[in-house]
């Protein structure tokens, strides 16, 4: 099906868990499974940290989830908490309304302030809900992305009624970004069909919770 294998695609996904009402042994459970199928990262709830992994498996957290619609000195005081107990790498949700209202220079002053408050080393990812703009905000919302120092662009929360990942999207966004940026798809990708297709249009970090189902389908 594809010259992408199945370890080639381990490594690149964020194992991800943030169903509100997960528990710490949901958590250990994932952790675990995780693991064992040699994913880059763990990415859970900012309350569920510290979260003790074993070496070699990163720890992704997220701040503003799921709706965005916080003051971005909360966001900022939530991601600096996050590193403060552990997480190596922090996804943002953006204020969608400020994409939608064109308003892209506070939209570039809301990230940079979160990315103050985790410099690198770090890892900065900024989700843009892209089911729910245009193709023009998508784009002007990677380069706000680019010029406030973020590290990646991803597609979704996964929680957005407007939907999840979509292969134009993705695309945009690593032509957008060229390469200077990580391009993470996330929401929606339960099989290995639609991981593959995802890679090939750009992406370079998955995030999935149907990871092991993903990974049967793929062969070393």
């Amino acid at each position: 099906m594809s010259t992408h294998t199945r370890a080639e695609i381990a490594h690149i996904i964020d194992h991800t868990l943030l169903k509100p009402e997960a528990t710490a042994d949901q958590v250990a459970d994932l952790v675990a499974e995780a693991a064992k199928l040699n994913c880059y990262s763990v990415c859970v709830s900012p309350s569920q940290l510290p979260v003790e992994v074993p070496e070699g498996l990163h720890v992704a957290t997220v701040v503003g989830f799921p709706s965005g619609a916080v003051k971005p000195e909360i966001k900022a005081a939530e991601a600096a908490r996050a590193v403060s107990d552990g997480a190596d790498e922090v996804d943002m949700v953006i204020n969608i309304a400020l994409a939608q209202e064109n308003r892209f220079d506070e939209l570039e002053s809301e990230i940079g302030a979160v990315r103050k408050a985790c410099p690198t080393p770090v890892v900065l990812k900024v989700i843009i809900e892209s089911a729910a703009l245009d193709d023009d905000a998508i784009v002007a919302a990677c380069r706000a992305a680019e010029a406030a120092g973020a590290d990646f662009v991803k597609t979704s929360t996964g929680f957005h009624p407007a939907g999840g990942a979509s292969v134009h999207a993705v695309t945009l966004m690593a032509d957008t970004v060229g390469g200077r940026l990580g391009v993470k798809a996330s929401g929606g990708i339960r099989n290995a069909e639609d991981a593959v297709a995802m890679v090939e249009a750009g992406a370079t970090r998955l995030g999935l919770s149907a990871s092991a189902t993903v990974l049967d389908g793929l062969t070393d």
